[in-house]
């Protein structure tokens, strides 16, 4: 049993992860912010700490008691008004936590990725995920990372959103063609592969791409969902330069859906193997019509 300190735990994945963790007979600490303590409802026997990453102090005394460290902090849209960078929430909160870490004696920290991240990547995203990567990687902890493609699952901000628009839009609106692949990934499995990791000295110094084990595209992702919800899909094609131009003056203001950022990556492909990742943990693949008809026909 370990007493493992997350940081994110208010989030989509992180509330999955605390879940994970529970059933697996571990005490969860979970840091929040002033405010946000309403989002851990329902997890349970947790302990909640109040908190900031961005904040070493704050840190310190969260994380003292703890033998283990989840770092899931992330964000896909920057709010510079509210200083909610990729810099600041990528690269500076990850120094933060695992500076504490090492002054809290703490040796174990998981660290939560994306896919895609790399060196020389397209995307600021990306770029400053790899260098939260380059920290944790230097950092002289047990460390292990997670790269999840797309993770999906009740109350996620993909497949909620797509099939609410299927169920509500005449039309549903396609940025570009449409074929670039991803690999939509259940929420459970990605938790289970984080609490595991804990107790794998064989994951030390690993990092795994975390995916679904089929990938699709775009255009497949939304005929499965109307087929599941028994709903024709048409779909109208926005030209991507025309979409560019608009997300070049526009992206600033409130609601307006997509940025730059955002935009580069929807040109890649988001696939990988993860057959790595489902034998170091041993896991069981879920096909994403299963993930779907669980999230959806349940």
């Amino acid at each position: 049993m370990h007493r493992v300190f997350i940081t994110g735990a208010t989030g989509f994945v992180g509330r999955g992860v605390a879940q994970a963790l529970r059933a697996d007979g571990h005490i969860v600490r979970c840091l929040v912010r002033r405010g946000s303590e309403p989002l851990l409802k329902g997890l349970g026997a947790v302990e909640r700490v109040e908190g900031d990453v961005l904040i070493r102090r704050t840190l310190d005394v969260a994380m003292a008691g703890c033998d283990a460290v989840i770092h899931l902090v992330g964000i896909i849209r920057e709010r510079p008004a509210l200083a909610e960078t990729f810099e600041r929430l990528h690269v500076d909160a990850t120094l933060n936590v695992l500076a504490a870490a090492s002054g809290a004696g703490v040796r174990r920290v998981l660290h939560m990725s994306a896919l895609g991240t790399r060196p020389g990547a397209r995307a600021r995203y990306h770029q400053t995920k790899w260098r939260a990567e380059e920290a944790v990687r230097s950092s002289g902890l047990d460390w292990t990372i997670f790269r999840p493609s797309i993770v999906y699952g009740h109350g996620d901000g993909f497949v909620t959103v797509l099939a609410r628009m299927v169920r509500r839009l005449p039309i549903v609106p396609v940025i570009g063609s449409g074929t670039a692949r991803l690999q939509p990934v259940w929420l459970p499995v990605v938790a289970e592969g984080f609490a595991r990791a804990l107790d794998r000295p064989a994951a030390v110094g690993q990092a795994y791409d975390v995916a679904g084990p089929e990938a699709y595209t775009l255009n497949e992702v939304l005929d499965l969902i109307g087929a599941m919800l028994k709903r024709r899909v048409r779909k109208a094609h926005v030209p991507l330069g025309l979409v560019r131009r608009l997300t070049a003056v526009l992206q600033s203001v409130p609601f307006y859906p997509v940025t730059t950022d955002q935009l580069r990556m929807l040109e890649e492909d988001n696939v990988c193997d993860p057959k790595p990742f489902l034998h170091a943990f041993d896991l069981e693949p879920v096909s994403f019509p299963t993930g779907l008809e669980r999230m959806l026909l349940a």
